[in-house]
């Protein structure tokens, strides 16, 4: 079942500019891990902002269960159900302590003190931050404080969490903890997850691979059908896991390897193998 529908989309910030997003098409079904990745200017971002009706459309459409994020009056369901976490952990805390900076959220729901209090619970122990809940999270790091962030937003109970570039400003530990965080929302909770990165190592974590380049969407598949592709992706300016860069040049070299191998045990024993054969 689909959980967000975009159709025939179209955006620019003002009638002077270009098109930021011309005619993206898309639908993503409720528990899902589709990573969406592009170059500078791609038009990720924007996309990722019209999924909860922070940007709505200058022309098509966007729907959240069936509700247009374009009118108002579904704007408070919407932002219920599609939680953001954006780039800057620390633009994203509002309180001195971990378990008031949870319940900032649930508070303004108005929900009720027991349940407010349950929801923290539950928040931390979903991203493993239990221990810290009395902290205040200046003293945390990167990654931790961003965990926090993605804790505040599940307290509200949503059923898609929207991820625009978390791990960016993170050292490779913070983005790896944030990752397997993620990872465990959408494998054991069912939470549907959108995440924007330019790191290709995330992108292998996702059920599908959204590849924007000049507002469009440019390619679209699995992590294996979309590397597999070496030379396609480079011509949109992006990388590709350095495991598959490894394979695609042993390949070029003659090698019988295939393209879509991204990890490095497969590697090895394809290796081995050949290696027999000689």
């Amino acid at each position: 079942m689909s959980l967000i529908e975009i159709s025939d989309l179209y955006y620019r910030y003002n009638e002077e500019q270009d098109w930021v997003l011309n005619g993206v098409d898309l639908e993503i079904d409720s528990g899902e891990f589709v990573v969406i990745v592009g170059h500078n200017g791609s038009g990720k971002s924007t996309l990722a902002k019209m999924l909860n009706g922070l940007l709505v459309p200058t022309d098509g459409q966007v729907l959240v269960n069936e509700q247009a994020t374009s009118e108002q009056e579904n704007i408070w369901q919407i932002r219920q159900q599609i939680g953001m976490v954006f780039q800057n952990p620390d633009n994203q805390l509002v309180a001195n302590i971990v378990e008031e900076d949870i319940a900032f959220g649930p508070e303004n729901l108005g929900l009720e003190s027991a349940m407010i209090k349950e929801r923290v619970r539950e928040a931390l122990e979903a991203v493993g931050m239990e221990k810290f809940r009395r902290n205040a999270p200046h003293n945390l790091s990167g990654g931790q404080k961003q965990r926090i962030a993605i804790a505040g937003i599940l307290a509200m109970n949503p059923t898609c969490l929207v991820l625009d570039e978390p791990t960016a400003m993170l050292d490779p530990v913070g983005r790896e903890n944030v990752m397997a965080t993620v990872q465990d929302l959408n494998q054991k909770l069912g939470m549907t997850v959108v995440h924007i990165t330019h790191f290709m190592n995330e992108a292998l974590l996702a059920d599908r691979i959204i590849v924007m380049d000049q507002g469009q969407i440019a390619l679209e598949g699995t992590p294996q059908e979309i590397f597999s592709q070496v030379d396609e992706i480079k011509k949109y300016h992006l990388d590709v896991p350095q495991l598959t860069e490894l394979a695609f040049q042993l390949s070029q070299a003659g090698l019988d390897i295939p393209p879509d191998i991204f990890n490095i045990d497969e590697l090895v024993e394809k290796l081995c193998y050949l290696k027999s054969k000689i």
